[in-house]
């Protein structure tokens, strides 16, 4: 009986690792849009969820996400779109329809590989008309260029924080700036200002002196026998 030895090969071996690093095969993080995924009216499709929405419904939205140009825009619509979809599991079924019609305009950037969010992200509390008004914004922001000037967005996939205004330093003033630039008296120079003031000193001790003894004197005329200061 023949017995049939697998097709396999070193070369075999070397194209199947080539097929496993393949960047296609492994997903390579990217954020690359071709053409603008945001429709001509989106807006109506804002302003119609809007008006069905409880205006003081609670959200948090981030306020220090750094001053990216158009990555804060597309990390914005990032988070956004994580509260639209949180929004769609507790709503009735006529809300889930115009919450998934305003999912559409920015669940583009659900393709958008990102990164876990940075703990350095601070969000405050704000109510849903304030997010979807954010949103909208945000999307204006980028509909004139996104798929046409500016479409390889893989440098915002890092959602960066502004630098803790704690680890600043202050501005300063030009009073300030103005201060600092005198050189803080050294001892040397405080003896050479004393030395220099010494001489001085002197006159006006003799001249205070004269002064006093010539009143002296001028007692001892008018009234004999008054003693007169004596010279040093």
């Amino acid at each position: 009986m023949t017995v049939l030895a697998p097709a396999w090969s070193p070369n075999s071996s070397l194209l199947l690792l080539l097929l496993l690093l393949s960047p296609c095969l492994r997903g390579t993080p990217d954020c690359y849009f071709s053409h603008s995924p945001i429709s001509s009216n989106f807006k109506v499709k804002f302003r119609e969820l809007t008006d069905h929405l409880l205006k003081d419904y609670p959200v948090t939205v981030a306020v220090n996400l750094q001053d990216e140009k158009h990555c804060k825009a597309l990390w914005s619509l990032f988070l956004a779109q994580r509260w639209i979809e949180q929004l769609k599991t507790v709503a009735g079924s006529k809300m889930q329809t115009l919450l998934e019609d305003v999912n559409t305009e920015i669940h583009f950037v659900t393709s958008c590989t990102f990164q876990p969010l940075p703990e350095c992200l601070r969000f405050v509390q704000t109510n849903i008309s304030h997010l979807l008004k954010d949103t909208c914004t945000q999307l204006l922001a980028l509909k004139p260029c996104i798929g046409k000037a500016c479409q390889n967005f893989s440098r915002c996939l890092e959602v960066q924080c502004q630098p803790d205004s704690s680890t600043l330093l202050p501005p300063r003033s030009p009073i300030a700036l103005e201060a600092t630039e005198l050189p803080e008296p050294r001892p040397r120079q405080l003896l050479l200002l004393l030395l220099l003031l010494l001489p001085l000193t002197l006159v006006l001790l003799a001249a205070a002196w004269g002064l006093r003894w010539q009143r002296a004197r001028r007692r001892g005329e008018l009234h004999p026998g008054v003693p007169l200061p004596s010279h040093p």
